[in-house]
């Protein structure tokens, strides 16, 4: 530009009396013109020196999602949605991938923020093995949706962090209020943050321990394909019956031509 304004200065010193006025008016015009046609290129990305350097993406937020809460398959057909509440435990979890694996089912695991920080191999395993992630909070306090807003967000979004935390690129797809204490706020919380508030239809009361034959004729009675999401436990306590009874349901799951597969996000 300056190259430009150093030859319009020359003309002027060289022009007559009779031409420097027009000339000049003639010279200011072209060059807004050519301060226009510089600026244009600049913002099309053409006429600019190319420095090397780019700008930043802008930052991203997990997409929001359905903020109601979600009970039915995303499998079509005859399916049936298997979810693990209250882990990851070190001693009941392992014991349940396995069993799980043999079977070749995936299932859904609602984790407690400090128990997933606490154990992050667990996270890595499950995820490992093809099975997803829900945050169930940080103390599993059933009267949440009782608690202040900023109670119930610390909640949920510190149990989200904790638990995506060693799992890498994978995150949590749900969200488990404990013993279903949703509210609309921490509902559309959850979904802002990219996790699908999800119920059950179908309870093994598997954490009263009434014995092994007690679970697997519970869920026998209640599961069909308009109750296909199962709760269970894989922590919390003792969980040898919820193995046991897994032993016994899955090989009868089957049986009777049920799929397996997650709730829908």
């Amino acid at each position: 530009m300056a190259r430009f304004e150093r030859h319009t200065r020359a003309n002027e010193l060289h022009a007559g009396p009779e031409t420097t006025v027009a000339g000049r008016s003639r010279l200011r015009l072209g060059a807004t013109v050519l301060v226009l046609a510089t600026a244009g290129a600049a913002a099309c990305g053409h006429g600019s020196t190319h420095t090397g350097a780019t700008s930043a993406p802008p930052a991203t937020s997990p997409a929001a999602v359905d903020a109601s809460i979600a009970h039915a398959s995303e499998r079509p057909g005859k399916s049936l949605n298997l979810t693990f509440d209250d882990g990851p435990s070190p001693q009941w979890t392992p014991e349940i991938l396995a069993v799980l694996k043999q079977h070749h089912v995936h299932a859904t695991f609602c984790m407690i923020g400090p128990q997933a920080e606490a154990h992050p191999d667990l996270v890595k395993q499950v995820v490992a093995d093809g099975h997803r992630l829900c945050d169930h909070t940080v103390h599993h306090d059933e009267t949440m949706d009782k608690k202040p807003q900023g109670y119930q967000s610390a909640e949920i979004v510190d149990a989200q962090r904790m638990i995506e935390s060693p799992s890498g690129e994978t995150k949590a797809l749900y969200y488990r209020a404990p013993g279903g204490a949703f509210d609309p706020y921490s509902r559309h919380l959850a979904a802002d943050h990219g996790m699908r508030p999800l119920g059950w239809n179908a309870d093994s009361k598997d954490y009263t321990r009434p014995g092994v034959s007690a679970i697997v004729n519970t869920v026998e009675q209640q599961v069909s394909s308009s109750r296909p999401t199962v709760l269970f436990h894989d922590g919390g306590g003792d969980r040898s019956q919820t193995v046991a009874a897994l032993e016994r349901l899955l090989p009868w799951m089957k049986q009777q031509a049920y799929g397996f597969g997650f709730p829908q996000h």
